[in-house]
């Protein structure tokens, strides 16, 4: 493994690469199930400024101190990013069941350990915020993200629901126990 890649916790700096990155994931992931003007959207400059505010708040003014933004670097260049915090969804607790609300890798940069560095990285932050348990949704059918988590021994919960991109996305929950 190559010293010249690592996770660190993101800065104001790359919050245009991590935009860039997301809109290249989400092209890729969600891309072939979408219709063209939704594609098109995705790739717009109006969906990257919003894409860019977002990203801007969540290091700037993160809702929580449990809240993070990690990257992954290939020779300090930023190929991939997680957010990581306290889980939203009703059925949780989020003193101590969170999620990863984003894992993405550009597509350029997949298949070279640049995602279980992620992965890894987040978890390691999850345990030391005091979290038993992540999750993490993922497309329903057959998708690299969904098969990435279960090679890593997350399983689905059975919990689904849409993401609605212009048309409706079946999504399952993914799960891990991260306590020791």
């Amino acid at each position: 493994m190559s010293t010249e890649r690592f996770v660190r916790s993101a800065r104001e700096a790359d919050v245009d690469t991590v935009v860039d990155v997301q809109v290249a994931a989400w092209q890729a992931m969600y891309g072939p199930l979408l219709p063209e003007p939704v594609r098109r959207e995705i790739g717009s400059d109006e969906a990257a400024a919003r894409f860019r505010e977002q990203w801007q708040a969540a290091l700037t003014s993160p809702p929580t101190s449990r809240h993070r933004l990690l990257v992954a670097t290939d020779k300090r260049a930023v190929v991939g990013f997680a957010a990581i915090g306290p889980a939203a969804d009703d059925d949780c607790w989020p003193g101590t069941d969170a999620e990863v609300y984003a894992l993405h890798v550009h597509p350029d940069h997949t298949r070279q350990g640049n995602g279980s560095r992620l992965l890894n990285a987040a978890v390691d932050h999850l345990i030391d915020d005091g979290f038993h348990a992540a999750l993490l949704w993922v497309l329903e059918r057959d998708n690299p993200l969904r098969t990435f988590a279960e090679a890593a021994g997350w399983r689905a919960d059975g919990t689904t629901r849409d993401l609605n991109l212009g048309v409706p996305l079946p999504m399952v929950r993914m799960h891990a126990s991260i306590s020791a």
